[in-house]
């Protein structure tokens, strides 16, 4: 891969837990803020509305030392948010609808993306929902020649499997959890085993690099033509939340691209980081060493 910084595109939102605390999150903001803790300077597009929320979001990144410069402001639709209600830990969503990132407006980007085209290209199917933001993805992708990974969040009611495939084509990387497997393979999966072949036949299917698998409590698996790595999982010591913990690993696998790490060193590193993050409320952190912490411990 190039030196060139990794675009990241999608939702920013507040996560709204049930005691009235909010944080910020959206799987596309999670990523970003994880990468520029470890130092890549990813270029972070999405939409915010013009209001309390939206301004909470550019002084958050402003402090943390992201650039808003493809941040846009939207005058009519507010700043995105979620309902967040946890039982033993386990997050349930409760998404708000036709909001601030539904309205990517891709035209203000593309001067600016052609010019300087990313690394590679990171998006959701969240941001997929509304057709502004849609047709804008589809749109870009078909512009900048960079690879493309997907981390699919299929969410109710948005989880539609036909709008998934679509997504899918010509990327290069896919990471999804093992109920969107099942849901991409249409059938229920009895095992490890299942879930390998049903993953080789989705990387063949739509000619992926590597997909990567999270399980849940027994880890993630990862599938490439090098073959299929099985990590457990690192167990928490003190498990607030698991909000955010598939964007931590996402975040790691990134930056073991960018890195070139070996993909079964990536996904084990990317699996203590996401463990980390369980440890905390919510998805992000202003904790510097939390990052420095994990880049001292990756030089080794």
């Amino acid at each position: 891969m190039s030196k060139q910084r990794p675009l990241i595109f999608g939702e920013v939102l507040f996560d709204v837990f049930e005691d009235g605390g909010a944080v910020l999150g959206g799987a596309p903001f999670n990523v970003a803020w994880h990468l520029h803790g470890f130092g890549a300077n990813p270029l972070f597009v999405s939409r915010v509305g013009d209001d309390d929320l939206g301004r909470q979001v550019i002084d958050a990144m402003q402090k943390w030392g992201m650039d808003c410069s493809a941040l846009q402001t939207d005058p009519v639709h507010a700043t995105g948010q979620v309902k967040v209600e946890l039982e033993q830990g386990q997050p349930t969503y409760t998404i708000e609808q036709d909001v601030a990132y539904d309205h990517i407006d891709v035209d203000l980007l593309i001067p600016q993306l052609i010019n300087s085209p990313p690394s590679l290209t990171y998006h959701g199917s969240l941001i997929t929902r509304e057709h502004d933001s849609r047709a804008g993805l589809i749109y870009l992708r078909s512009r900048l020649d960079s690879p493309v990974f997907i981390d699919i969040n299929l969410r109710a009611p948005w989880h539609s499997r036909e709008q998934a495939e679509a997504l899918v084509e010509d990327a290069t990387w896919l990471k999804l959890n093992d109920e969107e497997l099942e849901i991409f393979a249409g059938r229920t999966l009895n095992g490890l085993d299942e879930a390998r072949q049903a993953a080789q036949d989705l990387m063949l299917l739509y000619g992926l690099n590597a997909i990567i698998v999270t399980l849940g409590h027994e880890g993630a698996f990862v599938l490439s033509d090098a073959g299929s790595y099985l990590t457990p999982p690192a167990p928490a010591e003190d498990l607030i939340d698991t909000v955010g913990a598939g964007d931590a690993l996402s975040s790691v696998i990134l930056f073991g691209l960018a890195k070139d790490w070996p993909l079964q060193l990536a996904l084990q590193r990317a699996v203590e980081f996401a463990s980390a993050i369980c440890e905390q409320k919510g998805a992000t952190s202003f904790d510097k060493d939390l990052y420095n912490r994990f880049l001292e411990k990756w030089k080794t």
